[in-house]
């Protein structure tokens, strides 16, 4: 794969995201198997903040309860946002790389067998997971990185990225359960893929403290809402 770095400058522009302003750039990342996107931010050096992504309708545009996808993608964003800089591969590997309508299959299959979806995709004759991270990690050193922080629970990412010669240093990201079937979704992920998940000790070594994704934050005027006003406080003069 031939990564265009130069083209990056025809794409420079202001991203506004939760009141801050942030310069991206963005890069289209192809190869036989693959195909995704990288989006730049900032000024990028080694051992910036980094996140590998692979696409999720149903948790990042649906804002689904039954994953985690769309809510580590925001915590990956907002500390990137708060670095000043860091890099998002976003890769189009739907479902785990076999495509949407095989995530739906294996729900069905799922709610029909009592089965996490990885064994429902297995019991389909698909793959328990085909994503491949090998784009990714000759995307970033296209960029010219040796060193990352990788933002992510999935050791396959790491591994990934340190076969390709990029030095890995893992911050775990921690996420609030929406639901009983995100819970069994997450410990599937620890028991199936070895994921690292809050209740546990990470399968292997991380060099960061992890991350909790905050508070939803209120809006002005649902913040005013909530002010208990009363009376004035008036100064006694002596």
């Amino acid at each position: 794969m031939t990564t265009p770095v130069s083209s990056l400058a025809d794409t420079d522009h202001r991203f506004t995201r939760k009141g801050h302003d942030l310069q991206v750039r963005v890069l289209d990342l192809a190869d036989d198997r693959e195909h995704g996107h990288l989006l730049v931010f900032g000024d990028v050096a080694d051992g910036c903040l980094v996140r590998v992504h692979s696409r999720c309708l149903y948790g990042e545009a649906l804002r689904s309860d039954d994953c985690d996808c769309g809510a580590e993608l925001d915590v990956a964003l907002d500390l990137i946002q708060a670095a000043g800089s860091g890099v998002l591969v976003y890769l189009e590997q739907e479902g785990r790389g076999v495509g949407l309508i095989a995530k739906a299959r294996g729900y069905r299959e799922s709610e029909r067998a009592g089965t996490d979806t990885f064994a429902s995709y297995e019991a389909l004759g698909y793959p328990a997971d085909a994503r491949t991270y090998d784009v990714a990690a000759q995307g970033l050193l296209a960029l010219g990185l040796q060193k990352v922080e990788l933002l992510t629970n999935n050791p396959a990412k790491r591994e990934a990225l340190e076969r390709a010669g990029i030095a890995v240093t893992v911050r775990p990201l921690h996420t609030r359960v929406l639901s009983e079937r995100a819970r069994d979704y997450l410990e599937a992920k620890r028991r199936r893929r070895q994921h690292w998940i809050p209740t546990d000790a990470p399968p292997w070594a991380v060099e960061s403290v992890p991350v909790i994704a905050p508070e939803p934050q209120l809006r002005p005027a649902e913040e005013a809402a909530l002010t208990v006003v009363g009376p004035p406080i008036v100064d006694e003069v002596a």
